[in-house]
């Protein structure tokens, strides 16, 4: 056993279980605690490759495949007994987390963009994120001011709620055109499909499943054009496909973390030659800004061709708008 990888395990997972599971996760939080104390668990996720090690993907795949949830020697043991598994299931999964309430971040910057709209997100998993006209919206600021958006055709099974500083461009867009890329795009009418995308929620948390299983039900009435492939390649081909007379938009939600660094100028440089590209992403995650982000502490960037508008959840939960934004929505 390569004692290097045992050490990053324990590593990972300890972090994991002081920094990332508190207040989300309980049960995750104790099995990472448990991975992080037990040699011969670490051990079995040592085999895993690297790029497919992360608590979130590796947690998933052991409920996927029928572990305890019950912490305790059991839990343990069964991971033990079941390391063959474990490694070839976990070597073929990714994270695929399509977290539908990243739409009410993306609406301020989709507002600001004339219709109709053809939208194309690089990273699309399921495609839940290519329906922003389809779900309703419920933005609430300090002084108790709210936004209500919905459909023409009434409220969506799928509410979004969202807590928005500043004023932001907040309307529907009008999607008339939807399609993504995925190294592994995953069906909404598929069930072994559905059942990956809602065993990557974490247990514990409020509302989320039922949120995902609400989208999923809405992509799989209208299922968006989907292509399995890397997002710089793939991307002029499906872009052509696009409405003429419909602007394109490519958006790149919180996916660039997961391309490696040396790839990432090459999907920007797609995206941006393809049309407008809207993205999610980390102050430091690229140099692609036009200004650096200054970002409030835990914040993403929203941006729309380069220029930062506001400070968002990286899942969607707030909204903070930047003041100089005023301008670009004029």
């Amino acid at each position: 056993m390569d004692q290097d990888a045992v050490t990053a395990v324990v590593d990972r997972y300890t972090r994991f279980a002081r920094d990332e599971a508190p207040g989300r996760s309980r049960v995750y939080q104790e099995w990472a605690l448990r991975v992080a104390a037990d040699g011969a668990v670490a051990s079995v996720l040592a085999r895993i490759p690297d790029t497919h090690r992360q608590p979130p993907l590796v947690f998933a795949v052991l409920r996927l495949l029928g572990a305890p949830t019950q912490m305790g020697d059991a839990w343990a043991e069964w991971v033990v007994a079941n390391a063959d598994a474990i490694v070839a299931e976990c070597g073929r999964r990714s994270l695929q987390t399509n977290e539908p309430l990243r739409c009410a971040a993306l609406l301020p910057a989709l507002s600001l963009i004339d219709g109709p709209i053809a939208l194309l997100e690089i990273g699309a998993s399921a495609g839940l994120c290519l329906y922003p006209d389809r779900y309703s919206y419920r933005f609430r600021s300090a002084d108790g001011a709210a936004t209500h958006l919905d459909p023409g055709d009434g409220r969506s099974a799928v509410v979004l709620d969202c807590d928005v500083e500043g004023e932001p461009p907040l309307r529907l867009p009008e999607v008339v055109w939807r399609a993504g890329i995925d190294l592994q795009p995953l069906d909404a009418r598929d069930p072994e499909d559905r059942a990956w995308l809602t065993g990557l929620v974490w247990p514990g948390e409020q509302g989320r499943l039922e949120r995902i299983s609400a989208a999923l039900d809405i992509a799989a009435a209208d299922p968006p054009v989907l292509v399995a492939g890397d997002g710089a390649e793939a991307l002029p081909a499906l872009a052509a496909r696009a409405p003429r007379d419909a602007t394109l938009v490519v958006t790149t939600p919180g996916v660039l973390a997961h391309v490696p660094r040396r790839h990432r100028g090459a999907v920007i440089s797609a995206a941006r030659s393809a049309g407008r590209w809207v993205t999610l992403d980390a102050a430091g995650l690229h140099d692609a800004w036009n200004r650096p982000p200054v970002l409030r502490p835990g914040g993403f960037a929203l941006a729309l061709d380069g220029d930062v508008l506001a400070s968002v959840d990286p899942l969607g939960a707030w909204v903070a708008w930047h003041p100089e934004s005023k301008q670009r929505a004029q």
